[in-house]
């Protein structure tokens, strides 16, 4: 084992006092923390330990935010034990079951509208001064990942002078759409890899990267995934519920449904441009190939939404001088 796996056993042995287990790997994640299952010896239920460098990742968000959640009553795991100088916390198992790996035609409308409860709980918690805010710097930084990574790195391609001005208009469209949307607690990866099937439903993870923002962000992680499609009409009613439930929830939601979705989409192009960054610098940066596999339904998500609003057309075209019709792959339209 190496040094630091030492020092994880030494920590949960201590943390244990003396049970037996056994410890395997569960799940990594797009940044440096690990998941490891402890199973007892004795048949009691299994624990999750996460191992987060300290040099490269900090718990401390974590903890807070779980707390945060756990007061708004939604399921996430119960921190047992915690050694934030190490970067090792001990949390409870909410089980092996993802969304992504559950989700059926069957079970999906059940599952999306325990999700959309879930949703609703967190984001009726909200207060100001809790959460970092998702302000206009942090929201421009996730959208120059795209030219950065997408573009330039993944594509080889460079934009010339009217295609960079056109891009930077796009971005300010976006921008100003989301900053006027209401705001609340966005878990900011709300989607079908951090949502667990248990009970109650659903379990809720990887929530460290929480802040306080644009009200749609987390509706469109949930319903334009990267990892899973639906049909639109099911999309839009599932949508439809969302926007009831949060107006009787009180929720800061537009009184219009029109106004509401077109946020959502809106909220959703700044959020597809970031992914698409994202994915290309996990690719090429580092050497996490498997998500270039799920960016034809991203960027499907992203010319979708350019094709309907009349103002994020030259954007449209400026996806198209970057990968021509002919030559994009792995796309059904």
């Amino acid at each position: 084992m190496s040094p630091r796996a030492d020092r994880m056993q030494a920590w949960l042995a201590a943390e244990l006092q003396g049970a037996s287990f056994s410890v395997a790997p569960a799940s990594d994640d797009a940044s440096f923390r690990r998941y490891f299952r402890v199973e007892f010896d004795d048949g009691r239920d299994s624990r999750i330990v996460m191992d987060a460098p300290p040099d490269k990742e900090d718990c401390r968000p974590f903890v807070k935010v779980a707390r945060l959640f756990a007061a708004a009553g939604v399921h996430v795991p119960e921190i047992i034990a915690e050694n934030l100088p190490e970067g090792f916390l001990l949390l409870s198992d909410l089980g092996p079951s993802t969304y992504l790996s559950a989700l059926n035609a069957h079970n999906a409308d059940t599952l999306y509208r325990e999700a959309l409860a879930a949703l609703i709980a967190i984001q009726k918690a909200s207060r100001t001064g809790v959460l970092p805010d998702y302000d206009r710097a942090l929201l421009e930084r996730e959208l120059n990942l795209f030219p950065e990574w997408y573009v330039a790195r993944q594509h080889g391609a460079q934009l010339d002078a009217q295609q960079a001005a056109t891009l930077k208009a796009a971005f300010g469209l976006l921008l100003a759409n989301n900053l006027a949307q209401p705001r609340v607690y966005v878990h900011r990866d709300y989607h079908s890899r951090n949502l667990m099937v248990c009970n109650p439903n659903p379990g809720i993870l990887d929530f460290q990267d929480a802040v306080y923002g644009p009200i749609t962000y987390d509706l469109v992680s949930l319903l334009r995934d990267a990892y899973i499609a639906w049909e639109e009409d099911q999309v839009l009613d599932w949508c439809i519920r969302y926007w009831e439930a949060a107006r009787k929830a009180g929720l800061p939601v537009a009184a219009d449904f029109g106004d509401f979705y077109r946020d959502f989409e809106w909220m959703g192009a700044q959020r597809q441009l970031k992914v698409l960054g994202i994915f290309a610098r996990l690719a090429h940066r580092d050497g996490k190939d498997r998500y270039l596999a799920d960016q034809p339904l991203v960027m499907k998500y992203l010319r979708a939404t350019c094709e309907r609003y009349r103002e994020l057309g030259p954007l449209a075209r400026v996806l198209d001088s970057i990968e021509p019709v002919e030559k994009r792959t792995g796309y059904t339209f």
